[in-house]
């Protein structure tokens, strides 16, 4: 499997993992305080920002019936109606330019989720290099097809899909002109737990469906983003603010800046510790052998005489002869005589 190629960033096992900030509603419908969220994820050593491109009229319908209010009691957005809901949270599509170039100044990819055709058609005139599907939209399969259809590659998040369905997306995907495809697992609460994270499926996903897979992460914290990386996870997005203490529609489960740049340092950690199958002494331990066991005489000893355990000892540190001869040596005469200290060689043992 090959790393994907977006810009001047590569994507893959054989690069250190790919960060995402998802701004999402973080601005709370301020472009100054957008754009010091740049700021602050280009600081945090991030690889990329992440918008989304929607109106609540492309995403919902403006109606006060039951079936678009939140009705969930668990949910951070409970008895919120769904039209009023995406208002507060959309990005203003004339925003979209100053965020991406504020972006790519500070060595940022910049790029969106779109959420119906429009969106793409106004993200392909601003040259995104790259697209992501949300998960509420993985089986969006005329979606999916549009952005596919662009050529460029696309991060899907796979909330709540079943194999079948991602069978389909991924199909759809590639008959459609998608050549580089990365499937994020994802648990679809905000936020989410790390009991119902499930990131053992991340290495049987990428074998079923043959693409790189990373994680987009609701939990709070970095430890399941840092043990993904080791289950082989390529990408990690996570939700990104200022300050949760600032509200917003994502704040509660975003990350400050602070534990953002502690994202990026552990999972570059962890996949540099992943590493080959190895065993014996790398390069660096070869030093460290000297603070073996080894077999050294601990009384002096006459020409002659017997090696016994009150005349030789298993110590550090490790220049004398291995731990597993000294039964062997037991009982055996000596050729020479040795002082206190000595440490015992292969020829004593011939």
């Amino acid at each position: 499997m090959n790393d994907i190629k977006i810009l001047n960033k590569n994507i893959g096992y054989s690069k250190k993992p790919f960060i995402i900030a998802e701004m999402s509603g973080n601005h709370n419908q301020s472009l100054e305080k957008a754009l010091k969220i740049v700021d602050a994820a280009a600081k945090a050593g991030v690889d990329a920002l992440k918008i989304q491109t929607y109106t609540a009229d492309t995403l919902t319908l403006n109606i006060e019936s039951p079936d678009f209010v939140i009705s969930d009691t668990e949910s951070l957005w409970k008895n919120r109606n769904l039209y009023d809901l995406y208002k507060e949270a959309y990005t203003p599509w004339e925003w979209h330019k100053p965020i991406f170039d504020r972006a790519k100044e500070l060595g940022m990819i910049a790029f969106s989720t779109p959420f119906d055709d429009t969106a793409v058609d106004f993200l392909e005139e601003l040259n995104v290099p790259l697209y992501k599907i949300a998960s509420f939209e993985n089986t969006d399969l005329p979606l999916i097809r549009k952005v596919a259809s662009t050529g460029k590659p696309m991060i899907v998040s796979t909330g709540m899909a079943t194999v079948a369905e991602l069978d389909d997306l991924v199909r759809t995907a590639k008959e459609a002109g998608c050549q580089d495809l990365i499937l994020l697992k994802c648990t679809s609460t905000y936020p989410a737990t790390p009991e119902n994270t499930n990131i053992s499926t991340i290495p049987h996903m990428r074998e079923l469906f043959d693409v790189q897979v990373g994680l987009s992460d609701h939990t709070m914290g970095t430890g399941v983003a840092v043990a993904s990386v080791a289950m082989g996870a390529t990408v990690i997005e996570k939700h990104f603010t200022l300050s949760r203490a600032d509200g917003g529609v994502d704040a509660a489960f975003s990350m400050e800046p602070e534990e953002m740049k502690s994202l990026v340092v552990e999972t570059e950690r962890a996949w540099q510790a992943l590493g080959k199958v190895t065993y014996g002494p790398t390069e660096k331990e070869k030093a460290s052998l000297k603070f073996r066991r080894s077999i050294y005489v601990s009384k002096d000893i006459k020409a002659g005489e017997k090696f016994t355990e009150d005349n030789i000892k298993i110590i550090r540190p490790g220049y004398g002869l291995e731990p597993k001869y000294y039964e062997i040596l037991l009982g055996c005469k000596t050729k020479k005589a040795y002082q206190y200290g000595e440490p015992l060689k292969i020829d004593d043992l011939l």
